[in-house]
């Protein structure tokens, strides 16, 4: 559009959700100045990072000089193809930013929680890229005019009014971030303050997940799990002043609630239809929209070549279902619940007095040199995930695991246990 010289190289990758796209894009006042299509090591003067993990990859860190290269980078945490393999995986948010301002120089790096604020303002995440490089042009680190940048996005043809707002907000965020900030959060207050969260305690949560199992099931149900969280904590308080743990209650107080709180159809249409969902969905989309639900319910999907069922798409009056089934959780368990015959209905409700069981046989034999066994022994449902076949992969190792922690806690035979109800 300016008659300058421009060249466009997308290098895609695997790693990341659909595969990280690196560009190298390269600029010259002609054509005949571009000479390679990739930036050289060290040699960008300007890198727009929408994803901190793929800005923070080896390729990309070569091509960063320190005192030359300036980076514009989205510090929106994005969920990726790690988290699948591996529940555990922590999200290397802080060591990303740190290589980043490594390689170019802290004072060039400007990062920005771009997705949240550009989903906020614009309603879809899309919008970040844009965003971006309307943040970097405003910071003049682009050498192109704004009527240039417009042009072409009006040339692409693609959400061209949509593009163009992206690209302004990303202005006016490089011009008074805080400004833009404020407005995608939607306060109004001068004032910004900064919320310490305190830690929790274990009366608080206990008494938050006996709340939810009231709405769960019935209040009922909450008192079966605080009677034995409370058989518990009397046991450990039991080992005396000079241990002084709460460890094995809190444990206890989580595991024992997520057992309790499994995720059946009756709980699923409850969280669709208790308003929350719904009020999340408004906030993030605007006008006419249309919800579908992927589901597999167990009495009606087909399954696959491996046994696994396959999920069936279904429209907007799925609402209306869950809405009606979400009044019959009373039936929970009983001899009219249908939904409770299949066989993982059968074994979640089997973990739950399985549970109880082992560690109620454990209580009279804590010690303080078991306890840290029994506390992971009470944390084994932790690495219960998922649903389905892939909850049964975990729930098989779980058992293993457990069986461990089971035999290094049995006394041999012949053994004298009575000095281990001491403190």
């Amino acid at each position: 559009v300016e008659g300058k010289g421009c060249s466009v190289l997308d290098m895609s990758g695997l790693a990341q959700k659909g595969g990280p796209v690196m560009s190298h894009v390269r600029l010259a006042d002609s054509p005949d100045a571009i000479h390679s299509t990739r930036v050289g090591t060290g040699a960008a003067d300007l890198v727009i990072g929408c994803d901190v993990i793929v800005t923070a990859s080896r390729d990309a860190l070569s091509r960063m000089g320190e005192g030359r290269t300036h980076a514009a980078v989205n510090s929106t945490s994005t969920p990726t193809a790690a988290f699948v393999r591996n529940p555990d995986w922590q999200y290397p948010g802080a060591a990303s930013e740190s290589d980043i301002r490594a390689a170019c120089g802290s004072e060039h790096v400007d990062l920005i929680d771009a997705g949240r604020i550009a989903t906020a303002l614009m309603g879809d995440t899309i919008a970040t890229n844009m965003f971006m490089l309307g943040y970097a042009w405003q910071k003049g680190w682009v050498p192109l005019t704004e009527a240039a940048i417009i042009k072409a996005i009006e040339l692409n043809g693609v959400s061209i009014e949509f593009n163009k707002q992206a690209f302004i907000w990303g202005r006016s965020a490089a011009h008074d971030l805080a400004a833009v900030e404020k407005l995608s959060r939607g306060k109004v207050t001068e004032a910004q303050v900064i919320e310490f969260k305190r830690v929790p305690t274990l009366d608080a949560i206990i008494a938050k997940r006996a709340e939810a199992l009231t709405a769960y099931q019935d209040a009922a149900y909450a008192q079966q799990y605080r009677d034995f969280v409370a058989q518990v904590r009397a046991a450990e308080s039991r080992l005396g002043d000079g241990v002084k743990s709460s460890r094995l209650t809190e444990a206890v107080a989580r595991y024992l609630f997520k057992l309790m709180a499994y995720k059946d159809e009756y709980e699923v249409a409850r969280l669709y239809t208790s308003g929350a969902f719904l009020k999340k969905i408004d906030g993030m989309f605007a006008g006419d929209y249309k919800i579908k639900f992927h589901l597999a319910p167990p009495l009606l999907a087909r399954r696959d070549k491996q046994g696994h069922l396959i999920k069936q798409e279904f429209g907007p009056w799925m609402m209306k279902a869950f809405g009606v089934l979400a009044k019959f959780k009373a039936l929970r368990g009983t001899a009219l619940d249908i939904f409770g015959y299949s066989e993982e209905r059968k074994t979640e409700r089997a973990l739950i007095g399985q549970y109880r069981q082992t560690l109620a046989t454990l209580l009279p034999r804590l010690t303080a040199d078991n306890l840290s066994k029994v506390v992971a022994l009470a944390s084994i449902p932790e690495d219960i995930r998922g649903y389905g076949h892939v909850k049964e992969r975990h729930l098989k190792a779980a058992r293993e695991k457990q069986a461990e922690l089971l035999r290094a806690l049995t006394p041999p035979e012949g053994a004298d246990t009575s000095s281990q109800h001491a403190a």
